[in-house]
C-alpha cells in the first residue's frame, strides 16, 4: 500500500513537468483570443450635447472647439480664460460676454462718428462722450427701456430658469442647445446653414468686435484726456504737425 501511494504521488510530480498537449493549448489559445476580442470592442460613446450650429463641443480641443482662432497669433489666452479645467458652461458664457461686449463696440464705433458728424434732432453736440447726458429724459427712458427689453429677451432665450430653491445651480448657467451669441435676431437673413460657413462668419464677427472694442476704448479714453470730437483732435494734430499753433484764435479758459 505504501509503494503504491508512492508510486502515484511519482506520477503526479512527473506529469507536472509535462509539456501540455496541443489540444490543450489550441483550446487555451481559442479562449485568450474570444476574451481578448471581446475587451478590444469598444462600444462609441455619443456626446453628451448635441451639435449646435455644426459646432459639437469636444473638450480636447481649445475652448472647447470654438472659432474665433485665427493667423498669426492662433489660439490667444494669456490670461487663462480658456484654460484646463474651465467648465463648458464657464467657456460658452465668457464666450456670450465676448460676442455680444464686440456687438456693442461695433454699435459704438459707428455711434461716435455718426452722433459726431451728423446733427441731432434734439441739438446734441461735442464729444460723444459727453452726449448720452444732453438727451432728455423721455428719450432717455425710452432708451433704457429698449435696453432692458433686449436683455431680458436675451437672457430669458439663453439662460436657464432660476431656480430659487436651490439658486447656485442655475446660477449663471447657460442652456446646453444654446449657442452663445445666436439670440434669433436675423432679420437679413445672413446666417450660414452649412457648419463650416457659420464658422467662418462667427470668426469674422468675432474679430470685428476686437478690433471694435480695442477702437472704442481708445476713442473713449482719448474724449476723456482732451474732450475734444474724433475729428477735432485729427484736426488738432494735423495742424501741430504742419507747424501751425492749434491754439491760436481760443479765448481763455476755452478747449479748442
Amino acid at each position: 500500500m505504501m509503494k503504491f501511494t508512492l508510486l502515484s504521488s511519482a506520477i503526479v510530480a512527473t506529469s507536472a513537468f509535462v509539456a501540455p498537449s496541443p489540444s490543450t493549448i489550441a483550446s487555451t489559445a481559442l479562449f485568450s483570443t474570444e476574451e481578448s476580442s471581446e475587451q478590444d470592442i469598444i462600444t462609441p460613446v455619443s456626446p453628451s450635447v448635441a451639435a449646435i450650429n455644426g459646432w459639437t463641443p469636444n473638450e480636447t480641443q481649445n475652448c472647447f472647439g470654438l472659432p474665433g482662432s485665427v493667423a498669426p497669433t492662433g489660439y490667444f489666452d494669456p490670461l487663462g480664460f480658456a484654460q484646463d479645467g474651465i467648465t463648458l458652461n464657464e467657456i460658452k458664457r465668457n464666450r456670450e460676454a465676448e460676442v455680444m461686449h464686440g456687438r456693442v463696440a461695433m454699435l459704438a464705433t459707428l455711434g461716435y462718428f455718426a452722433g459726431e458728424a451728423l446733427p441731432s434732432p434734439f441739438g446734441i453736440t461735442g464729444p460723444a462722450n459727453d452726449q448720452l447726458q444732453q438727451v432728455p429724459l423721455p428719450a432717455f427712458l425710452l432708451l433704457t427701456a429698449g435696453i432692458a427689453s433686449a436683455e431680458l429677451k436675451r437672457a430669458n432665450i439663453g439662460w436657464v430658469e432660476p431656480d430659487f430653491g436651490n439658486w447656485t445651480k442655475t446660477l449663471w448657467k447657460l442652456r446646453d442647445n444654446y449657442y452663445p451669441g445666436d439670440v434669433g435676431f436675423d432679420p437679413l437673413g445672413l446666417k450660414p446653414t452649412d457648419a463650416k460657413a457659420f464658422a467662418d462668419m462667427q470668426t469674422r464677427e468675432l474679430q470685428n468686435g476686437r478690433l471694435a472694442m480695442i477702437g472704442a476704448i481708445g476713442m473713449i479714453s482719448q474724449e476723456l484726456v482732451n474732450h475734444r470730437t474724433i475729428m477735432g483732435t485729427i484736426d488738432f494734430y494735423n495742424k501741430v504737425y504742419s507747424g501751425v499753433n492749434p491754439y491760436e484764435g481760443c479765448g481763455d479758459g476755452v478747449i479748442c
